[in-house]
């Protein structure tokens, strides 16, 4: 490659990262007006939909237990539970920012536990952040004991507008 070539080919390479520093961020979404009436957490996308009016007005990255691939069966195996659940508390002093629970363990998973010998597991969540990371951080690998974690502002957002007995359906 000549002198030249080499320059010219520094000289884009040095336009566009300058570009990419200054062009403006993506705008946000609009806040959520009114309540949400789903949410769709699809464990192998990682990735937690909330709907309005049976449109998509969230697509949030998300984070799940420890040991993600399959069914939650018992305590402290951390897997995040499938199925239909519904959230049936709000915690607004949460340890991890806020957090919705989920009505986890069903009454087929109780039987099923009860019958095992062992416990099935319970509090089971949607929630922010640990202490101390703020903001759109969030952590980057699988890290709850079997919960579902987003950044906290998206937290803060789905916490205001959704209401006590949304339907939640997390898949495989």
């Amino acid at each position: 490659m000549t002198l030249r070539a080499s320059l010219l080919a520094t000289l884009l390479a040095l336009a566009f990262a300058i570009w990419g520093a200054l062009k403006p961020p993506s705008p946000l979404p609009p806040q959520i007006a009114g309540n949400i009436d789903r949410i769709v957490i699809d464990k192998s996308d990682r990735i937690l939909l909330a709907y309005q009016d049976g449109r998509v007005v969230r697509r949030l990255p998300m984070n799940l237990g420890f040991a993600p691939e399959g069914d939650k069966v018992r305590q402290g195996d951390g897997k995040t539970p499938e199925g239909l659940f519904r959230i049936n508390r709000r915690n607004a002093s949460s340890r991890f920012h806020l957090s919705l629970g989920i009505d986890y363990p069903q009454p087929d998973d109780i039987a099923r536990a009860r019958a095992g010998g062992y416990s099935p597991g319970g509090d089971i969540f949607i929630h922010g952040q640990p202490s101390g990371i703020t903001g759109l951080q969030r952590i980057a690998e699988d890290w709850t004991e079997g919960c579902i974690a987003i950044n906290n502002d998206a937290m803060t957002e789905l916490f205001h507008a959704t209401p006590m007995g949304t339907p939640v359906e997390i898949r495989p």
